[in-house]
């Protein structure tokens, strides 16, 4: 008759399993948090639906409202995700010891922040097809077709790794209240007159051009020339790339778990 082993057999698990348990982790972390909910879902739904009326509080040019502001929504979402709550949950964890720990656990450190990109591309499609569909009910009528969707779901991607690149930049130099301030301030600062949910077209010639190079202004613009039917071009992804490999680079140098 057999026995049953009961020795020991220490050693880490499996890299997928560890990366699996992480982005779960990582995601009941930021569903918990009512002002990352407030960031991610509540303003960009508000924002939607005021779209329909936001004629009379801003210029946004020829078209119907809703298409033109819908859009830059889900630019917002992706910013809202990928950077601010990204930048201020890793702050604080870096600030409370968190990261300190998890950098000394069996879990590589690259995993750590696979772990967190895999919860924040899982709130992003949540979003993204939440939003989307409340566009739809309230008048929403994109251009483009399956092309447009193809373009959403890129950019998407490439506005992500730019935005979670700059993100992990300021959580991983900056003190945790210093990382509050800046990510929150960068998110107003860019929802007022990043070229997300305006068009480029209404701001004047040099302030365009300088809002084309910037993420927020080649998101949403993108997005917008997507859904317009007309294709956004090479610029955008040309911007977002540029942006996102010279932030991981940053991020890779200066990055400090304590």
């Amino acid at each position: 008759m057999s026995t049953l082993d009961l020795s020991p057999r220490p050693g880490a698990a499996a890299t997928g399993p560890m990366l699996r348990a992480q982005a779960a982790m990582e995601l009941k972390l930021l569903a918990r948090n009512g002002e990352q909910l407030l960031l991610t879902l509540v303003i960009p739904l508000l924002l939607l639906v005021m779209g329909t009326r936001s004629d009379e509080i801003v210029d946004l040019g020829p078209g119907r409202p809703i298409d033109i502001i819908t859009p830059g929504v889900l630019a917002l979402a992706v910013l809202s995700t990928s950077f601010t709550s990204l930048a201020i949950a890793t702050g604080f964890e870096r600030r409370y010891g968190v990261l300190k720990r998890l950098g000394a656990s069996p879990l590589p450190r690259w995993g750590l922040m696979v772990g967190k990109i895999g919860a924040v591309v899982v709130v992003e499609i949540a979003q993204l097809v939440v939003l989307a569909l409340v566009a739809q009910l309230v008048g929403w009528d994109p251009h483009g077709g399956a092309e447009a969707f193809g373009w959403l779901v890129l950019l998407a991607v490439l506005g992500t790794f730019a935005f979670g690149a700059l993100g992990l930049l300021i959580a991983g130099s900056l003190r945790a209240e210093a990382t509050l301030a800046v990510a929150n301030l960068v998110y107003v600062v860019l929802l007022v007159g990043g070229g997300l949910i305006v068009p480029l077209e209404r701001y004047p010639g040099g302030t365009r051009h300088v809002l084309e190079l910037l993420p927020s202004g080649a998101l949403g613009e993108g997005l917008r020339d997507a859904f317009a039917g007309s294709g956004p071009g090479l610029l955008p992804v040309v911007v977002l790339l540029v942006w996102g490999a010279v932030a991981g680079v940053a991020t890779g140098r200066t990055f400090r778990w304590e």
